[in-house]
């Protein structure tokens, strides 16, 4: 066992930032459909906006998704590689 579990914290943070079902179903989504806006992922998920742009303001936050400003609509889609592997992995994906 490594005793220096501080090397750990960047992949400690990934998985803090992922650690929450809208969270995961966001990600999850941006990976399925590749990129898409707010509007579309409120439909989706059947949440208020204000709580799909809570998660996205985290997941922003952390690097692991970016929005691009279309007109009057941002379309994000995942930029962080290791969170969408992990995501991946534990939706059952190959």
């Amino acid at each position: 066992m490594d005793a220096d579990y501080k090397k750990y914290t960047q992949e400690a943070e990934l998985l803090k930032a992922l650690a929450h079902p809208v969270r995961l179903c966001i990600v999850w989504g941006l990976l399925e459909e590749s990129e898409c806006n707010v509007s579309h992922m409120t439909s989706c998920l059947n949440l208020p906006q204000s709580t799909v742009s809570q998660q996205l303001a985290i997941l922003r936050s952390r690097g692991i998704i970016e929005g691009e400003r279309r007109g009057t609509e941002v379309c994000y889609r995942v930029v962080d590689h290791r969170a969408a592997s992990v995501v991946k992995v534990l939706l059952g994906e190959k």
